[in-house]
């Protein structure tokens, strides 16, 4: 049995506690939170602490999920690995990319298992998205983005996660990462801008943002996020990979922006054109977000008894992360980023 802390309880954390309060290998021996109102009536029963590292020492868990803010990721993902513990971090790992490797760093000193909440990579349509994408052979066009319109408590939650991090890197680290597994080449470039939309978020942030990357197999891409209650709703979901044999997209596309948390997931069914003909995919009876947070919590369990490699695992999040951050420094300096130049 493991014994496994969650940290933090809000939308992901709370999925994935339940994720782990039903599952027959773990055992949570404790809840993080900043406030006893996120404990939720199914989690009534379990110790309960409002500080990590009191509960990290009284608790001496086999596993630590980390679902806070992204400015805590590395300083908590460190200090649970430091005391013996494998982690699960919600993404994005950090706020630079040195932080980034210092996590990973950790993880490989101390022989633990790090897992970065990279949740499409759990999701079967997602999967197959990608082996159909791979299979026309590149280069590639990448046209993909997530705008999502969001109002009241979705519009609050927006701007606490903008405290810290931009969107086009909060969620641009999802679908960076599927350009990266479908290409598999070194990204070399990246260009970025974004605008902030709002007098209800820091001067120094951007509820808008746009990303282009250029990879060393002369694949190009591009990533655009937006969030508030000016968004549009129309095109707001495009998942569309070109190549010169053809194209792969997602056809199940606006369905909801931020109103619906499963619709961020959701493939629907996929066409796959070629010049000599089309084919659909239907994908019906897909998971939910409750189900694909159970799938990336059993995955950090099996590579814990299983002992499964995650070198590439882990060497993926910081280059997807790496990209978002260039981006995110573009917008800033207004100039593209030579990615071995960066400065994140």
């Amino acid at each position: 049995m493991i014994r496994t802390l969650i940290a933090g309880l809000g939308n992901m954390g709370f999925s994935h506690a339940l994720a782990h309060h039903h599952h027959p290998d773990s055992e949570i021996v404790g809840l993080v939170a900043r406030t006893q109102s996120a404990k939720k009536d199914e989690l009534a029963a379990y110790p309960f602490f409002t500080d990590f590292h009191q509960a990290l020492s009284e608790t001496k868990p086999d596993l630590v999920v980390i679902a806070t803010y992204t400015d805590t990721h590395v300083d908590f993902a460190c200090a649970a690995m430091e005391a013996g513990a494998h982690v699960f971090v919600e993404k994005p790992l950090a706020m630079s990319v040195a932080d980034a490797e210092r996590v990973v760093a950790t993880a490989k000193r101390t022989n633990r298992k790090l897992v970065v909440g990279y949740i499409l990579r759990h999701h079967p349509s997602w999967i197959r998205f990608v082996a159909e994408a791979r299979a026309l052979g590149g280069p590639y066009v990448f046209r993909l983005n997530l705008n999502q319109q969001s109002s009241g408590a979705e519009w609050e939650t927006h701007k606490a996660l903008m405290q810290t991090t931009s969107p086009l890197v909060d969620c641009g680290v999802h679908y960076v990462d599927v350009m990266c597994q479908i290409t598999d080449a070194k990204p070399v470039s990246v260009n970025g801008m974004g605008l902030r939309l709002s007098d209800e978020i820091a001067e120094d942030m951007y509820n808008y943002g746009q990303l282009q990357v250029i990879f060393a197999d002369g694949s190009v891409g591009w990533y655009e996020a937006g969030w508030g209650p000016m968004m549009s709703e129309t095109a707001f979901f495009v998942k569309d990979i070109v190549s010169p044999n053809g194209s792969v997209s997602i056809t199940d596309g606006n369905k909801g922006a931020s109103a619906d948390i499963d619709g961020h997931t959701k493939v629907g069914g996929i066409l796959v054109h070629k010049p000599d003909g089309d084919r659909t995919i239907d994908l019906a009876g897909e998971p939910g977000h409750n189900e694909l947070c159970a799938n990336e919590q059993d995955f950090i369990l099996r590579a814990i008894k299983d002992d499964i490699d995650l070198e590439r695992h882990m060497q993926d999040a910081v280059q997807s992360l790496a990209i978002c951050l260039a981006a995110d420094q573009s917008i800033r300096t207004g100039k593209p980023v030579m990615l071995e130049e960066a400065t994140l």
